[in-house]
């Protein structure tokens, strides 16, 4: 089968880091569902992955194929699959261990798949595996989001940001969020309650100090300066900060790994302390369990994908690099296979 893969960390630029190669269809196990891709989105994750940020922690073998999420058409099922048929329609995002989505076959394990929202194409439900599921895991496994609380999402315009805005507001929240001013209209469009301009305005000072939930996807000073618009005990949870003690033990790392993980969050989990909340750094996981939860929400419309541009497969190098250079306008950008 054709796919897109890196041979090793570090190279970046379409046509450098990533190339077509043939590689042999999946190996499938007994809970595991042969998947015929129909489309896969790409995430600043593939980016990172294959610059080598995880390799301390996801010590992948190279060659390695890359696509984090996918929608696609089961076409084989393993013999003690109960929950899929072939013919269905599906859409995942593979365990971190098993990712591959730029490709025209995947393995899948029947936990992490979960029916395609009927409502959408192939395209669309591509776009939203990862993200969806990072929006559900911090704001309702994490920060158990209730009515009447105050949310802040960061790039509100942006794969995740789209998302989480929608997702806040279906759970009955205050949401803010950070875009630019020419996209303050979407994003309002999306249920956010405040948009502050990052261009022209300070969300610190624009806003109140009284959040319940800071979900930030840029790190830096962005973060730290996010721990001062929650109030007391409020929870900043970050998808791109410094990983926390918290994820070395659910990664299961070894001790030395895990002093590490320790002094790279030293300084946001002090800063957080002094000011009162709390802070901890989020790396989804895979659960189609928690997609079968969002299609209701999905197909009634009130979350729906952002997709910013679709680039067949053979331009899949472009795509990353598209996504690279911040082209994107808003949402996300899809590879179809079609």
């Amino acid at each position: 089968m054709k796919t897109f893969l890196i041979e090793k960390y570090g190279t970046k630029g379409a046509g450098t880091g990533v190339r077509a190669a043939e590689r042999p269809a999946p190996q499938m196990g007994a809970d595991d569902v042969l998947v015929k891709i129909h489309a896969a989105s790409v995430n600043p994750l593939d980016l990172r992955l294959r610059d080598g940020a995880f390799k301390t922690f996801l010590p992948y073998e190279l060659p390695l194929v890359l696509g984090n999420d996918l929608a696609g058409e089961v076409v084989g099922v393993g013999s003690a699959v109960t929950r899929f048929t072939v013919g269905d329609e599906v859409f995942a995002r593979p365990d971190k261990d098993r990712i591959g989505a730029f490709a025209e076959l995947i393995a899948v394990h029947q936990d992490d798949l979960a029916p395609k929202p009927a409502t959408l194409t192939m395209a669309e439900a591509a776009s939203l595996p990862l993200v969806a599921l990072t929006a559900w895991q911090v704001l309702v496994e994490r920060a158990r989001v209730q009515p009447g609380q105050k949310v802040l999402v960061h790039a509100g315009a942006g794969g995740l940001g789209s998302i989480a805005v929608q997702l806040a507001k279906a759970l009955g929240a205050h949401v803010a969020a950070t875009a630019s001013g020419a996209k303050a209209d979407l994003v309002e469009e999306l249920g956010a309650d405040v948009v502050v301009d990052h261009r022209t305005q300070d969300f610190v000072t624009v806003l109140d100090h009284d959040y319940d939930v800071v979900l930030d996807s840029l790190g830096g000073d962005n973060l730290a300066r996010s721990l001062q618009v929650l109030k007391p005990g409020g929870l900043a949870v970050s998808v791109a900060g410094p990983p926390d003690p918290a994820f070395a033990r659910e990664l299961g790392l070894n001790p030395v790994l895990r002093v590490v993980m320790s002094a790279l969050s030293f300084t946001i989990r002090r800063r957080a302390k002094r000011l009162g909340v709390r802070y901890t750094f989020h790396f989804m996981r895979a659960s189609g369990v928690q997609l079968r939860e969002l299609t209701p929400l999905i197909d009634d419309g009130r979350i729906r994908p952002v997709v910013d541009r679709v680039f067949p497969f053979d331009e899949t190098p472009q795509a990353l690099e598209y996504v690279e250079k911040g082209r994107a306008k808003a949402g996300k950008v899809v590879i179809t296979m079609e």
